[in-house]
């Protein structure tokens, strides 16, 4: 058996992600989410997969209402890494993005002030369910934040919905990312999102690197990039 709970793995590892994985469940019975737990399954696994010989943050960028953020955190504390926390805590930024369906023919709508959680209200919901000491939190929207973010990432989690935001998010994380690190994003499920991952010439002229593969592109909610070499 292959996955999260199941690949090979000592029995206190085991233990480790079996009381994740049930401190999870009780995360999204008490906070607010738009994902469920297999979504989140991936980046959690990939945390606590970090090799402890490579360095680096873990980031997440766009939180609402803090649900994501309490999950990964325990991946954090467990795997010894701090939580960088990027969002405006305002909900989204004014923007003109023609969003109309998803790949699945779903209604998608993303006015600004929309998806708001406060950053008292994200960090009480830390506090409670997650790992508030590995976290750091960065109030802003991200082209006024992460312009300025110099910590080396081991792993990213977009979950940020506009194209423009998923753009400014790979033009500066995607740097920062360390050999070997993974980006995910939450938005696979968005055209326009979609068409930011697959402009090859995006890639080459901002970010200096071919596009990299994008695992499950076009068919997931849930999409990822590994960097293989520096750049």
């Amino acid at each position: 058996m292959s996955g999260f709970l199941f690949h090979a793995a000592s029995r206190a590892q085991l233990f480790r992600r079996w009381t994740i994985l049930k401190q999870m469940l009780r995360v999204s019975r008490n906070v607010t989410c738009y994902h469920t737990e297999s979504e989140l399954l991936a980046p959690i696994s990939a945390v606590l997969a970090l090799s402890q010989e490579n360095g680096g943050v873990i980031v997440e960028a766009g939180c609402y209402k803090g649900g994501s953020t309490a999950k990964l955190s325990l991946a954090a504390g467990v795997a010894g890494r701090l939580l960088y926390v990027f969002d405006s805590f305002e909900g989204m930024p004014e923007n003109e993005e023609p969003h109309d369906t998803n790949i699945w023919g779903g209604a998608v709508r993303f006015p600004a002030g929309s998806y708001k959680g406060a950053m008292e209200e994200v960090a009480n919901n830390v506090e409670r369910f997650g790992e508030i000491g590995v976290c750091r939190f960065v109030k802003g929207f991200f082209d006024q934040t992460l312009p300025g973010f110099q910590e080396s990432i081991a792993l990213a989690y977009l979950d940020v919905d506009l194209a423009s935001s998923t753009l400014t998010c790979l033009r500066y994380l995607w740097p920062r990312l360390a050999p070997g690190g993974i980006l995910f994003s939450q938005d696979g499920h968005l055209p326009l999102v979609l068409d930011v991952f697959n402009d090859d010439a995006f890639w080459v002229r901002e970010l200096g690197t071919p596009k990299p593969e994008i695992h499950g592109f076009g068919t997931s909610k849930v999409i990822w990039c590994r960097k293989e070499t520096a750049g």
